[in-house]
């Protein structure tokens, strides 16, 4: 890697006479640390390189680019480790995690994670930022949404926590689930106990689950669940505490599997895109 780094990425204004101001401060929120450290580095300019007025009223469609010096994540590039990229723009990837692959490394020289791979990828790319937006758990497949520069990480942390994105999964559960559909509103808090382990706890926080059962017979029920919240473990612990562990999840008291991973699959993810505005759905087929 050279000695500076710069993550960039362009952008076109989609409402007629607003400012840069504006744009960060109003459409995207943008924290004010972000803020000023573009303000002060002259960081948006015109596809020349001419830094920008920024209170300066632009006309839909003109072109900005955002530069951040030195944004670059930490993780070691794995060109060994690859998954399947289901969805990219300037701002975004949404990579497939096979089960069995840890989302992030434990120590910074450690490859074979599911970033390590992207890393690679944006490196293959010519760039150097990628950030994980949230997590799915080792035993766990699916989709993963990542940050492409600073900014979209922002955002979309922020979008997770005010549950602007709808994160739909599959699970097999063991046993015969009697209701067709439900919502489990269990609180969630962690298992004094065991240092890993969550479990339902008065004095946790609110966590809600809604499903509805794909298919079922004597021995196991397929449901489709999706989040209002995301705490740590949700659907596990909360098909545990209705005594329907998911499969694969001895952790929680679900059946073994023979490769040892969770039978739940992050099957789909849902948002308004906070840069195009355009409802943007990232589904497994």
């Amino acid at each position: 890697m050279t000695d500076k780094l710069i993550t960039a990425f362009r952008y076109r204004m989609i409402r007629d006479g607003q400012t840069i101001e504006e744009l960060l401060r109003d459409d995207w929120k943008a924290g004010k640390k972000i803020v000023h450290q573009l303000r002060m580095d002259k960081a948006v300019t015109d596809p020349d390189g001419q830094p920008l007025e920024w209170r300066t009223p632009l006309e839909a469609g003109t072109e900005l680019v955002f530069h951040f010096n030195d944004a670059a994540s930490s993780y070691k590039p794995d060109e060994h480790a690859t998954v399947p990229i289901l969805f990219e723009d300037e701002h975004l990837i949404a990579g497939l995690k096979p089960a069995g692959m840890a989302i992030h490394p434990d120590e910074q020289d450690e490859g074979g994670t599911f970033m390590n791979a992207i890393i690679a990828h944006v490196a293959r790319n010519g760039g150097a930022y990628a950030e994980h937006i949230h997590r799915l758990d080792k035993g766990t497949e699916g989709i993963v949404l990542v940050a492409k520069h600073p900014i979209a990480k922002a955002l979309f942390d922020r979008m997770i926590e005010e549950r602007a994105i709808t994160r739909i999964y599959h699970a097999e559960v063991d046993g015969r689930l009697k209701r067709m559909r439900g919502t489990l509103q269990y609180p969630i808090g962690r298992d004094r106990h065991h240092p890993t382990r969550r479990r339902v706890s008065p004095g946790g926080q609110d966590a809600v689950t809604r499903f509805r059962v794909i298919e079922r017979d004597d021995e196991a029920t397929v449901v489709e669940a999706s989040l209002e919240t995301g705490r740590t473990h949700q659907i596990r612990v909360h098909f545990s505490h209705i005594g329907h562990p998911v499969i694969g999840d001895t952790l929680y008291g679900g059946s073994e599997t023979a490769d040892g991973n969770y039978r739940l699959i992050a099957k789909k993810v849902s948002f308004k895109h906070p840069f195009t505005e355009e409802q943007t759905t990232i589904e497994l087929k």
